[in-house]
């Protein structure tokens, strides 16, 4: 079989491009030197840094569910740690009781806290003041035990945590506007 010499040339070239590199740009000593741009560094925030801005937030109460878990994996002691989670609740929506994506935060956070320092709590399920005695107990084991399910998921062992329901009877917020409705419908957690 005879291959064409254009054919042959063709590949030639190809492989020639392939395997070649540019050649150094001649130097000019009568051009003028630019330097090259300046690159300022990114800054570097430590540990201590960002706990110390978690502590300040949780301080000022501007710590979200989102910052919880790192702030709380960042604390120096069981005490710090504790003085973090306090005042988080899991709240839900309406009849449910089914822990909101945005609320995770927080399951993740005590999470953390039992893993790191083998405590005990005691989740405790509210509800708002909609519906009988009854059906609200029922909500709030619902909510407890959920949030209990996902601190499992998480790698708390179930001895670690008890699920209660106190229903309407421990509001958090006086009233019946959609404020205060939204306020008692959560989990709290109480460290033994």
């Amino acid at each position: 079989m005879k291959k064409s010499p254009f054919i042959i040339a063709i590949a030639a070239a190809l492989l020639a491009a392939c395997a070649s590199t540019p050649a150094p740009a001649p130097i000019d000593n009568n051009a003028a030197i630019t330097p090259a741009p300046s690159v300022t560094p990114a800054p570097v925030i430590s540990t201590v840094d960002a706990q110390a801005d978690s502590t300040a937030a949780a301080r000022t109460g501007k710590l979200s569910a989102a910052q919880l878990a790192a702030a709380v994996k960042a604390a120096p002691d069981a005490r710090s740690a504790q003085a973090l989670l306090s005042g988080h609740s899991v709240y839900f929506d309406f009849n449910q009781s089914v822990v909101k994506d945005e609320q995770r935060g927080v399951v993740e956070g005590n999470a953390v806290y039992l893993n790191r320092f083998n405590g005990k709590v005691l989740v405790q399920g509210n509800t708002d003041a909609v519906g009988s005695r009854e059906y609200n107990l029922a909500l709030g084991q619902r909510r407890a035990e959920s949030v209990k399910q996902s601190l499992e998921v998480l790698g708390v062992k179930p001895t670690q945590v008890e699920a209660v329901s106190f229903g309407k009877e421990k509001p958090r917020a006086a009233g019946n506007d959609e404020a205060a409705n939204a306020e008692n419908r959560r989990a709290d957690f109480v460290y033994q």
